[in-house]
């Protein structure tokens, strides 16, 4: 096994708040990273520039995480670049609201190609190809619990997401590979705020003991136990809110 300082982060939606902030976190333990994006080049570019500000390593690549190829880029630039992959952190995913009885089934198809084949085939690339002694950590939604209006869509991908998870860890037996998926509360990111009311945004907040919404680093700081030290948590779901019911 890579001690926490010698291994190779792939993060994909390394762009967004919080695949951004787990990115960052793990370069300061000292991993290389590859910052992945869709179409935010200019964000994942500022995300590697803060790495390498502060002495880390780290490129940023785009790829569609649901074309095969694409993905599998991704590994080859990792190993090509920094010698190998030991760590995948899977945050890409794409979260359209609507009420069911409303939403186009083209939007429910998206959601499920980005959010549950784009896990899939990062999730069998990352099994085939991640060193001994690595994690696969993938992303839910407590939303799957809470069970808010407007996001079934989005938490019926992120209830395939987490079957995937389960599996795969009692798949990849003998091969001492974490696999485990963390599961945010509502996290203060542009795409949490983006077409709510302050009154909403107050009332989701108030929904845990700490009266407060997460924040991209509450979020980083699992990713990090995960990714480093957390050898006997696997195949796991965990919550990640601040105890909201």
């Amino acid at each position: 096994m890579n001690s926490i300082s010698d291994r190779v982060a792939i993060v994909t939606g390394g762009s967004g708040g919080i695949g951004g902030l787990a990115a960052r976190r793990l370069a300061s333990e000292g991993m290389d990273v590859v910052v992945h994006y869709g179409s935010n080049r200019e964000g994942a570019d500022e995300v590697v520039a803060a790495i390498e500000a502060a002495g880390g390593r780290a490129i940023a690549a785009s790829a569609d995480i649901a074309e095969e190829a694409e993905a599998k880029a991704l590994f080859d630039l990792a190993e090509k670049e920094f010698g190998g992959v030991d760590v995948l952190v899977h945050t890409a995913g794409i979260m359209p609201l609507s009420p069911l009885e409303q939403l186009d089934l083209e939007v429910f198809d998206r959601v499920q190609r980005v959010n549950v084949r784009g896990t899939f085939v990062v999730d069998q690339l990352a099994a085939q190809r991640i060193r001994r002694g690595g994690a696969i950590i993938n992303f839910s939604t407590s939303i799957t619990r809470l069970q808010y209006p407007a996001y079934a869509a989005y938490a019926a991908s992120k209830g395939a997401v987490e079957a995937i998870t389960l599996i795969l860890a009692r798949e990849l037996r003998g091969r001492d590979i974490t696999v485990n998926a963390i599961a945010p509360g509502p996290t203060a990111t542009p795409l949490f705020f983006e077409g709510k009311s302050q009154e909403l945004i107050d009332q989701i907040a108030g929904g845990n003991p700490f009266q407060r919404l997460g924040t991209p680093e509450d979020i980083a700081e699992a990713v990090a136990f995960l990714a480093g030290p957390a050898r006997w948590v696997n195949g796991q779901n965990i919550f990640v809110n601040g105890g909201a019911a």
